[in-house]
């Protein structure tokens, strides 16, 4: 009889990266802007703030779309070519609705390879689609110095 246990060989294939939910930016330290809300408000804040664009949430926090810089240039455009008048303008005419999004057990590595693949700067967190934080190329980079080198 053999009680020596048997051994278990640790599967080094799949390494085991931090999820990006410890490293995210969390819904109540952030901008976020309503659907309904001034166009030219949302603009205020962005300025003032000193942000490239945030998250636009309906009243159960779901993330229905996302209002940037980019997107407010529109109006230059639509006051001097198209003759629009904006005054009026809400948030939902001139946000996006392709909004990307990760899941919080993202890992960090995984959201790295997105980053890299895209022009996108911040990233919305959604759980049940729910917005509960953002994660950035910075808050990635944070997270990279605690990223152990692998030893082959």
């Amino acid at each position: 009889m053999n009680f020596k246990p048997e051994f278990e060989k640790e599967d080094t294939h799949k390494m085991k990266y931090e999820t990006i939910d410890k490293y995210m930016g969390v819904l109540e330290n952030m901008v976020t802007f309503r659907p309904d809300q001034s166009i030219h408000e949302a603009i205020d804040i962005i300025i003032t703030k000193k942000i490239s664009g945030a998250p636009v949430l309906d009243e159960q926090r779901h993330l229905i779309g996302n209002l940037s810089e980019k997107d407010c240039l529109r109006i230059i455009v639509d006051q001097a070519y198209h003759n629009l008048p904006v005054a009026l303008s809400k948030v939902s005419d001139y946000m996006n609705v392709n909004v990307s999004s990760f899941p919080p057990t993202t890992t960090v590595v995984e959201a790295a390879v997105e980053f890299l693949k895209s022009p996108i700067r911040r990233y919305a967190v959604v759980e049940n689609g729910v917005l509960i934080g953002q994660i950035s190329r910075r808050d990635i980079l944070r997270a990279s110095q605690n990223i152990k080198p692998t030893n082959w």
